[in-house]
């Protein structure tokens, strides 16, 4: 069963709250993002399974540990996601990097996928599907939806601020998921914002309206 793992680091909770803040403009936005996912990306990666090699450092040969050649792809849902992938690549740099793009029917309201393109060996990697918020859960659950079409070993979700109606309907939805957040708000208002939020991610990223 999934998971939901709140990393609640000082620092992380220091720089969330600048983010929240409507005064913030889009560069220093766009930078804290940057930062924040970094931090994240460290709870994410806890559990990377881990090999003997051995060493000579200036005094002896002895063995130590390094990363097991687990491969990793992030998945930035677009457009809010981009504002996430170089924080989480500054720490795993060798990483595969796709894109999945969602608009919403205005009919129907449900997610359409108007673009995917994830790296050709996705059988053989572990997916890192991210975004800033986690509202209704809507386009998280199509975006998972769409990458498991293509059958990846396995899939995390990484959010910066989520909702208790996403997280459950992410829960009902894809119980094999492990959603990671830096915080868990109090609920949508009419608008499916989530309150108090940090207003619309992807227009703050790129100052638009």
């Amino acid at each position: 069963m999934g998971e939901v793992i709140l990393i609640d680091h000082p620092l992380i909770q220091h720089k969330l709250t600048l983010i929240r803040d409507k005064d913030t403009g889009p560069k220093e936005f766009r930078e804290l993002v940057d930062e924040v996912s970094t931090l994240m990306v460290y709870e994410v990666t806890r559990d990377l399974p881990l090999e003997d090699v051995e060493v000579e450092t200036p005094i002896c040969k002895d063995t130590f540990k390094v990363i097991s050649g687990k491969k990793i792809s992030i998945v930035p849902i677009l457009r809010a996601g981009l504002g996430m992938l170089n924080g989480v690549l500054q720490l795993i740099p060798t990483a595969k990097v796709g894109h999945i793009g969602l608009y919403r029917d205005p009919d129907t309201l449900e997610a359409v996928e108007y673009y995917c393109k994830l790296p050709n060996d996705i059988e053989e990697r572990d997916l890192l599907v991210v975004d800033p918020m986690l509202a209704t859960g809507g386009s998280a659950c199509a975006a998972i939806n769409f990458v498991k079409e293509r059958d990846p070993r396995g899939i995390k979700l990484l959010v910066l601020i989520a909702a208790p109606e996403g997280i459950e309907r992410v829960k009902e939805e894809h119980p094999d998921v492990d959603i990671y957040t830096a915080a868990i708000d109090d609920k949508l208002n009419e608008h499916a914002y989530i309150v108090p939020g940090l207003g619309d991610a992807g227009d703050r990223l790129y100052g638009t309206k």
